[in-house]
């Protein structure tokens, strides 16, 4: 099984996240998303596969997210738009398989996909 982790190391849950699912054996691609950012086609990809609302992606305290003004335009194109050009308001850690994704908020909410 493929599995790959949007991962932030400045982040502490990213790193929790990635630490439980190396202890348990599990291969895993690293992505620094903030150094290579998804597409929008890939965040809405994984949205999918997450099975929650877009907006649970989303870092809605984050600073960016109130300077970009999106609080008040939460429409799915303009949200993946303003997602894919400024990855630091999205949610992470993410973890990706082939047919499912968890955001690791907790961390071991990812367990679900093994």
């Amino acid at each position: 099984m493929s599995v790959t982790i949007w991962h932030n190391p400045r982040c502490s849950k990213s790193r929790q996240t990635l630490a439980l699912l190396q202890d348990r054996g599990i291969d895993v691609e690293i992505v620094k998303y903030l150094d290579s950012p998804p597409s929008r086609d890939q965040i809405l990809d994984v949205s999918r596969k997450i099975n929650r609302p877009l907006i649970d992606m989303v870092r809605t305290k984050d600073a960016a997210f109130k300077e970009l003004n999106l609080a008040s335009e939460i429409d799915t194109d303009g949200l993946l738009d303003a997602m894919a050009a400024h990855p630091q308001i999205l949610e992470r850690p993410v973890v990706v398989t082939e047919n499912a994704a968890r955001l690791g908020r907790p961390p071991e909410d990812v367990l679900e996909l093994f």
